[in-house]
């Protein structure tokens, strides 16, 4: 359900989950979070595509993307009930909670007195036999 939910997230926003590394984001899933949470979820559908398709079909669509890439398996969604939201405008869905590592930032800055490489023994027995 993850990957599926990754998938509808990169169909409605035009962009690459891999887009993001190295951003402050870290993924697409956290780029949709933080749009979510500040309630600007409409700016994560893609331009070209804004004005062709039902905006809050595609708002629906990301609601469900974010359901099936939460972080424990056991929250998601499975694939009936993911049909079921996707195809009623009835069904009130569950709100999404933020992702436990939306963020992978690497500024590369080293903090004075942090170690960079540690040394590490290792003791190689070797068995010979008589």
């Amino acid at each position: 359900m993850y990957s599926f939910g990754v998938l509808i997230l990169e169909i409605v926003t035009g962009s690459k989950n891999v887009s993001f590394r190295g951003s402050e984001h870290g993924s697409l899933i956290g780029y949709a979070w933080n749009l979510w949470s500040q309630g600007k979820t409409k700016e994560l559908i893609d331009p070209t595509v804004k004005d062709t398709q039902d905006v809050n079909e595609a708002m629906r669509c990301i609601h469900v993307g974010m359901l099936c890439t939460r972080d424990s398996v056991i929250y998601r969604p499975n694939i009936s009930s993911v049909l079921l939201m996707l195809e009623s405008r009835i069904i009130h869905l569950p709100r999404p909670r933020k992702p436990t590592f939306h963020s992978f930032l690497n500024t590369g800055e080293i903090v004075d007195g942090q170690d960079v490489a540690t040394v590490n023994d290792i003791t190689l027995t070797t068995v010979v036999g008589r």
